[in-house]
């Protein structure tokens, strides 16, 4: 399989290089002013979450969908039409794992 090295092919793989940064990021539990809502809170909102394990509940989501991106990109003239759909399916069952986990498992007891 030879790989093209057009235009749309570099900016995904530009993308999933970033998003493998701040992956690695959130998995050692840091960069919460990257996550959204969060950095906007007040302090004492701020202090009913644990950072670091807020910060790895979005590290494993992002892992989730590193690791699909090389697929989707790689396979691209392989895999079937409908794949995308069923790719899709998982980065929404993702990011709705991720908010149910940022909100619930995530707070301070």
């Amino acid at each position: 399989m030879k790989l093209h090295t057009n235009g749309p092919e570099w900016v995904c793989w530009t993308v999933w290089a970033l998003m493998l940064f701040m992956t690695i990021l959130f998995l050692f539990g840091k960069g919460s002013c990257l996550i959204a809502g969060f950095n906007t809170m007040s302090d004492a909102q701020k202090e009913l979450f644990d950072k670091k394990k807020l910060c790895r509940v979005i590290g494993k989501g992002f892992l989730v969908i590193d690791c699909l991106i090389p697929i989707l990109i790689l396979g691209e003239n392989i895999l079937p039409a409908w794949s995308v759909y069923i790719s899709l399916g998982i980065v929404l069952i993702d990011i709705a794992y991720m908010i149910y986990a940022s909100n619930v498992k995530c707070k301070k007891q």
